[in-house]
């Protein structure tokens, strides 16, 4: 094997791991979270920055709210998973770059003072912060069950603000009775890597 990272660890990660479509009523802690945030907050991202916005969904309340801006196969699970997470990508994370860049505090206003370009950057390097979150998760012992499937419009207008963009919703548990589809096929390696 040409992986240093081990087998179960792989597997943890990668092979065994699946979208989770139920969830054991065992709850998902702050320290979990805190936990799972330290450490994919490592990953790499353009200039540093750092534009996920993570939203917790733990109330009652709020957990109602969210449920009507799913879609229909996607409401029984968001309303029963012991945590859901609202991934959003910050159009003005750019006010932090400073703080993240100090050796090129000035890439703030050289690189990010036009929206447009702002917001092409955040759902990139957001959308490359949700996947380390997703595998966070996973290295917790826990399973994701990422979807997109949503009012993204709703979800903005209930939970975010005009500056934030929802990405996805991840609900987040240990797994249930019957969690898992059986598993999809995936392309093989020549059918996506060319060299050139």
């Amino acid at each position: 094997m040409s992986l240093v990272l081990d087998a179960a660890a792989q597997d943890l990660l990668f092979r065994e791991a699946r979208t989770a479509n139920s969830f054991s009523d065992e709850p998902v802690t702050e320290e979990q979270v805190q936990a799972i945030y330290d450490l994919v907050k490592f990953g790499p991202t353009a200039f540093n920055q750092t534009p996920l916005r993570i939203t917790l969904v733990r109330s009652a309340e709020a957990r109602e709210r969210l449920v009507k801006h799913m879609a229909e196969g996607n409401q029984a699970k968001t309303a029963a998973a012991p945590l859901v997470a609202i991934l959003s990508a910050d159009n003005e994370f750019h006010e932090e770059l400073p703080q993240l860049l100090p050796h090129f505090p000035q890439a703030k206003d050289a690189f990010f003072s036009e929206r447009p370009v702002r917001e092409q950057s955040a759902l990139v390097n957001a959308s490359l912060q949700a996947a380390y979150f997703i595998l966070g998760v996973r290295a917790a012992g826990l399973a994701a069950g990422p979807m997109t499937g949503l009012d993204f419009a709703g979800v903005q207008k209930e939970f975010l603000d005009a500056d934030h963009t929802p990405l996805m919703v991840v609900n987040i548990g240990k797994p249930g009775e019957n969690a898992w589809f059986p598993r999809s096929p995936r392309l093989d390696f020549d059918q996506v890597v060319t060299t050139v």
